[in-house]
């Protein structure tokens, strides 16, 4: 009996150690490049991202729109899907978001497969029973005419600030949402007027950014991630209430709106301002 009570005792102590391992391996993303980010921002009870309310279909229908720091590219696929968009390119800094989002896409779209079938047999259904004949009316189903998400939707891996690509593409609408704290504190003031500038230059004339800065209390809770962030942090002069001069003034973007009254649904801590400039 106490060689009984020994082992479990052993047992229940190396199950408390395993818990205490667990706890203290805490997983750091120095880009903000979270796993579940979206059901973390917004809670799994939303059939939405609440943002996509206070966007504008003109700004995305037909367009050709890049998404900087796509994370899992899930609200890059809800645009692409709800705004019909002609081509919209998600980009993230870490090759195991962009794994997800095309994880996501594939999922989407054989969702979006699934719909188009039941709806064409449904049509098919109909034209039976309307004539008593099944051949002789084609009921062309909605979905045939429209473009499949593998043709509008891609994803690529890449450091937009750091990046040497040549910039041959260029876009509509510029969708750049919860991306610049991370590279403020990554690569200071520098990097954050080099993704203004580079913004700037892939946008068509009249060209749309759609901005959503986070305040400078996310700076402070996130400042000692890294020992690169900690020293950025003390040296940063450009803060977000700044954003916006610098980008009228010092970028040149002709106007900007304030989409942020429009927002609601977000979880605590994440009511961000969205603005919309034009270039």
């Amino acid at each position: 009996m106490e060689e009984k009570g020994g082992n479990q005792k052993k047992e229940e102590k190396s199950q408390d150690e395993v818990k205490q391992t667990k706890r203290k391996r805490k997983y750091v993303f120095p880009y903000g490049n979270y796993k579940s980010y979206y059901g973390y921002r917004i809670g799994r009870d939303l059939e939405e991202d609440p943002r996509l309310k206070v966007l504008k279909k003109e700004w995305f229908e037909g367009k050709d729109c890049l998404d900087i720091g796509c994370n899992s590219g899930i609200l890059t696929i809800q645009i692409a899907k709800k705004f019909l968009c002609q081509s919209i390119l998600g980009i993230d800094i870490d090759s195991d978001r962009i794994e997800d989002a095309y994880w996501h896409l594939r999922k989407f779209a054989k969702m979006e497969n699934t719909g188009k079938m039941n709806g064409k047999a449904s049509k098919l259904k109909i034209s039976e029973d309307s004539n008593g004949q099944g051949n002789d009316i084609a009921m062309p189903s909605d979905g045939e005419t429209k473009k499949d998400l593998f043709e509008i939707v891609s994803f690529r891996q890449e450091n937009f600030v750091r990046s040497s690509r040549t910039p041959e593409e260029s876009y509509d609408t510029i969708l750049c949402l919860s991306v610049t704290k991370w590279i403020h504190l990554n690569w200071g003031d520098d990097g954050l007027i080099t993704l203004f500038s580079r913004i700037w230059r892939l946008l068509k004339p009249g060209g749309i950014l759609v901005l959503e800065p986070q305040p400078w209390k996310s700076y402070e809770n996130n400042r000692l991630v890294s020992e690169t962030a900690t020293l950025n942090y003390k040296n940063i002069k450009f803060r977000p209430n700044t954003f916006q001069d610098l980008l009228l003034d010092k970028i040149g973007f002709r106007t900007v709106e304030d989409l942020t009254p429009g927002l609601s649904g977000s979880k605590t801590g994440f009511n961000r301002p969205m603005l919309v400039f034009q270039k």
